[in-house]
């Protein structure tokens, strides 16, 4: 088993780097993603106190 070797090709073997995919308009920062989800979060529970 250890004789059957795969060789990958040059550079980064069919792999692309996250900067090399594609360019966006909008960019979301990923700190600004959780702190939505966090205030949806209090909202969802603060309303369940107010609403009984």
């Amino acid at each position: 088993m250890a004789d059957d070797k795969i060789q990958m090709p040059a550079g980064f073997g069919g792999l692309m780097r996250f900067d090399e995919e594609y360019e966006s308009k909008i960019m979301i920062k990923p700190a600004h993603v959780v702190a939505f989800v966090v205030f949806i979060l209090v909202f969802r529970v603060a309303l369940t106190f107010l609403i009984k």
